[in-house]
C-alpha cells in the first residue's frame, strides 16, 4: 500500500491511498491543492479510483471536482453528506485493489463525519487532532455526539493505531491512539455532563 499525506493549502491535510499492484487510488479530502494532489498521482503512476470526505467543508471538499475530472473519480462522503456519488455509513468497507478502507461514522464536527480505518492507520478529519478534538460550535455540530464519537468508538481501538488528521494543528502531523489516549487534554476522562460544559469553555 501507498500512503502519503499532502499539506499544501495552509495547515489542510489531504492524503492518499493506493493499491501500488493495480494503480487504483483514493483520494481523502482534496483541499484548494487539486494541481498538487493530480501532480503526485501522475507522478506515482496512480489513478484516482475515489475522492473520499471526512465531511463536507469547503476546505476538505475544494478539490473534489477537478479531481474527478480528470480521473473521472467518484465522490464518496457519507450519506448525510449532500454532494456525493457515492454514500457510506458506519462500518462500512470500501475496497481499492487489496486496501481495505473502514468507515467509522464519528458525528460531533458535523452530522456527516466520518473517520476511515486503513489497515493501522486512522484517518481523522476534523473529529480528532494532534493534542486537540474538532469543534463543535459550528453548524450542525454536536458537543454530545463528538463525546460519543470519540470515547465510544475511536477510544476503543488499539494504542498502536496511527492517527492523521484533516490539520496541523499539533506539534507534529501524526500522532497514535495511544499517545493520544495519554496526553490529549479533550480526551481527559470525563462524564458526558462534564464534556458537555468543558467544550462550552473551550
Amino acid at each position: 500500500m501507498l500512503f502519503k499525506q499532502i499539506k499544501c493549502h495552509g495547515d489542510n491535510f489531504s492524503y492518499i491511498i493506493a493499491d501500488e499492484d493495480t494503480g487504483k487510488a483514493a483520494v481523502v479530502d482534496p483541499s484548494f491543492n487539486a494541481d498538487t494532489i493530480i501532480q503526485t498521482l501522475k507522478d506515482e503512476g496512480l489513478e484516482a479510483k475515489y475522492v473520499i470526505n471526512t465531511h463536507s467543508h469547503i476546505d476538505h471538499t475544494a478539490g473534489n471536482q477537478t479531481i474527478k475530472s480528470v480521473f473521472n473519480a467518484k465522490i464518496v462522503a457519507h450519506k448525510l453528506a449532500s454532494a456525493k456519488d457515492i454514500s457510506i455509513a458506519d462500518g462500512d468497507i470500501l475496497r481499492i485493489g487489496k486496501v481495505s478502507i473502514q468507515v467509522i461514522h464519528t458525528p460531533g464536527h458535523t452530522p456527516d463525519s466520518v473517520c476511515l480505518l486503513v489497515d493501522s492507520k486512522l484517518l481523522t478529519g476534523d473529529t480528532l487532532f494532534v493534542g486537540e478534538c474538532g469543534r463543535t460550535d459550528l453548524l450542525g455540530g454536536s458537543a454530545e455526539q463528538m463525546y460519543h464519537s470519540l470515547f465510544d468508538k475511536l477510544m476503543k481501538l488499539a494504542d498502536s493505531v496511527e492517527v492523521y488528521p484533516g490539520h496541523d494543528y499539533g506539534g507534529k502531523p501524526w500522532s497514535t491512539i495511544g499517545v493520544e489516549r495519554r496526553t490529549n487534554y479533550t480526551l481527559e476522562r470525563r462524564t458526558l455532563e462534564k464534556f458537555l460544559v468543558f467544550m462550552s469553555t473551550e
